[in-house]
């Protein structure tokens, strides 16, 4: 996958409804799910316990935490483009956020992504509004579909 480079945000603007290259796939391993559980404290069996997910479980398996999957649009995004004349930017907020298909460890994910709005924010900055999907190899119903807002500021 090659990042796509923009010099400023005047030139990112052109990417407004325009699809971002396809992101690489990434495996979930069952340290990330641990990290994550004793990261946010919601340590449930289906995540965790890998003996009874086995026996108990529909998926036969641990599977991630749907707000595990939501939490890597950040990163997944980052890795899609860059614009170099950025001091900061931050995450600012979801929209319309849903978990179509568990995560079974291990199962490979990646992003697809188009930005579908941006708005002037002061401080030379933009609010930009993504589509994102969250896909999981070999799966038709992706992890995670959600409206991602981001600020970036100059």
């Amino acid at each position: 996958m090659d990042t796509l480079i923009f010099k400023n945000i005047d030139e990112f603007k052109t990417m407004l409804d325009q699809k971002l290259p396809v992101g690489n796939w990434y495996t979930v391993t069952q340290q990330m799910i641990n990290d994550f559980a004793n990261a946010t404290l919601d340590k449930q069996w289906i995540h965790v316990d890998e003996v009874r997910a086995k026996t108990e479980s529909p998926f036969k398996t641990t599977v991630a935490h749907g707000f595990m999957s939501v939490s890597m649009i950040s990163k997944l995004l980052e890795e899609l483009f860059s614009i170099q004349s950025l001091k900061m930017g931050l995450n600012y907020g979801l929209n319309k956020v849903r978990f179509p298909n568990p995560v079974p460890v291990n199962s490979q994910l990646r992003m697809i992504s188009k930005v579908i709005s941006i708005e002037e924010l002061k401080n030379n900055g933009i609010k930009v509004t993504f589509s994102c999907t969250i896909e999981i190899k070999g799966q038709d119903k992706p992890a995670c579909v959600a409206e991602f807002l981001a600020a970036f500021f100059e």
